[in-house]
């Protein structure tokens, strides 16, 4: 552990933490934007007597995010700024998170906690691959990486061949991506005759898109590695949110710098311990751009509360499921690109790039999905039809392909095309 006092906290004084940074940040709110105080109504930050009291307060949404751009929602002078980042939304006006010297200095503190969790130490060399852009993922591994010592390899995004190569040439123990990055330094290696398991590297932290428990398999038995799964976002201040450990039972959120809530999608009423829902963060420790009960869309569950076997009190929610924006809908069933990569990926002879391809076909429901597999055997297509009516239900037609035919793009995998015929 990185900070094993406050990773450890009792429940009952990690509440008691939280709760007075909770009033700090509404008092901070109060003192530097008015205009942001205001949508909270006739309200005061001493009347917080326990987090409960949280719920009282509106939610804020991306759309109010944008509409703030670039700095109506700020909570601390221009020139206390050192830095910003930005969504990587592709679409609509970008929501922009000013960043002073204490937020850079916590998503330091955050990012290190959760190399720590990943069994990284000073003596890994940590190969970092999100870019050192506008958007987060880059600066925030590095700052990590730099308060526990590591050696970094900045590499950035792309220039795959180069990525293998520095794994070999400096020794790379640890690497750092988006989740469908290591398919596609999977499927170089084995044309370039690369063998990981020749390698020093040992452990993979992966995030910013949804991946299943399959794909984590399959990138974990050919690349020879041990996988961690990072979460965060520009809202709340980068990447660094929570990670799992090695126990890989849930991923830990650091609770004294954010609150958790899970809420009904539709209704936004709060749901108990277990129960799927919406994730709603308040920050507790931002400056720049504090955000209370922020419905982030993305959708999970709280696992525990209780200490977890690797000694973290820190409570753990599921691996994300998708986000309520992610949400597909096909002859009246409702359901996520995760549960069909779930199906896909629980026979060996799929390979991970599939494509969905739902819309509108002579004015009736229409969905395909292409799989790439290592056999095109007409079985396995009627074994994977009959697998998604049965655990999904509906027909889909599924269209097997060789290796390499589904286009593949920088950046984020496209797993959904949206057509009209």
């Amino acid at each position: 552990m990185y900070q094993p006092r406050l990773e450890t906290l009792p429940r009952e004084e990690l509440e008691k933490l939280q709760l007075k940074r909770l009033r700090a940040t509404l008092r901070h709110i109060q003192e530097n934007n008015q205009t942001y105080f205001q949508r909270f109504g006739d309200f005061s930050p001493e009347d917080i007597k326990t987090l409960a009291d949280l719920r009282n307060l509106p939610f804020i949404t991306k759309d109010e995010l944008r509409e703030a751009y670039p700095f109506k929602l700020a909570c601390a002078p221009k020139e206390d700024f050192v830095r910003f980042h930005m969504s990587s939304g592709t679409t609509g006006t970008p929501v922009i998170n000013p960043y002073t010297r204490s937020d850079v200095e916590q998503w330091a503190e955050i990012m290190a906690r959760c190399l720590s969790a990943a069994t990284l130490t000073h003596k890994d060399v940590f190969q970092i691959t999100p870019g050192f852009g506008l958007f987060n993922g880059g600066f925030g591994f590095h700052y990590g990486a730099e308060r526990i010592g590591c050696f970094v390899v900045p590499i950035g995004p792309g220039r795959t061949l180069m990525q293998l190569k520095f794994i070999k040439d400096f020794g790379t123990t640890a690497i750092a991506a988006i989740s469908s990055y290591p398919l596609r330094l999977i499927e170089v290696a084995k044309a370039e005759g690369f063998d990981f398991k020749k390698s020093k590297l040992r452990v993979g932290i992966f995030g910013a898109e949804v991946w299943s428990n399959e794909t984590r398999k399959f990138i974990e038995e050919e690349m020879g590695i041990e996988t961690f799964d990072i979460i965060g976002m520009t809202e709340t201040g980068g990447v660094g949110l929570g990670i799992d450990c090695i126990a890989k039972a849930g991923i830990h959120v650091w609770e004294d710098h954010y609150i958790v809530e899970i809420v009904d999608p539709e209704t936004g009423e709060l749901l108990p311990d277990g129960e799927e829902g919406e994730l709603v963060i308040t920050t507790l420790t931002r400056e720049g751009l504090p955000l209370i009960r922020y419905r982030t869309r993305d959708i999970t569950r709280v696992v525990s509360r209780g200490r977890c076997a690797c000694g973290r009190t820190m409570l753990r929610l599921a691996r994300i499921k998708g986000r309520t924006d992610d949400m597909l809908k096909v002859k009246g069933v409702n359901f996520y690109p995760r549960q069909i990569e779930e199906i896909i990926m629980a026979h060996p002879e799929t390979l991970p790039d599939y494509l969905i391809r739902i819309g509108k076909k002579e004015g009736k429901d229409f969905i395909e999905i292409l799989v790439e597999s290592r056999t095109l055997d007409e079985t396995l297509k009627k074994r994977l039809e009959e697998e998604i009516y049965n655990y999904l239900g509906f027909r889909a037609q599924v269209i097997l392909l060789p290796e390499g035919q589904i286009p593949r793009r920088e950046g984020k995998a496209v797993r959904v095309e949206k057509v009209e015929e």
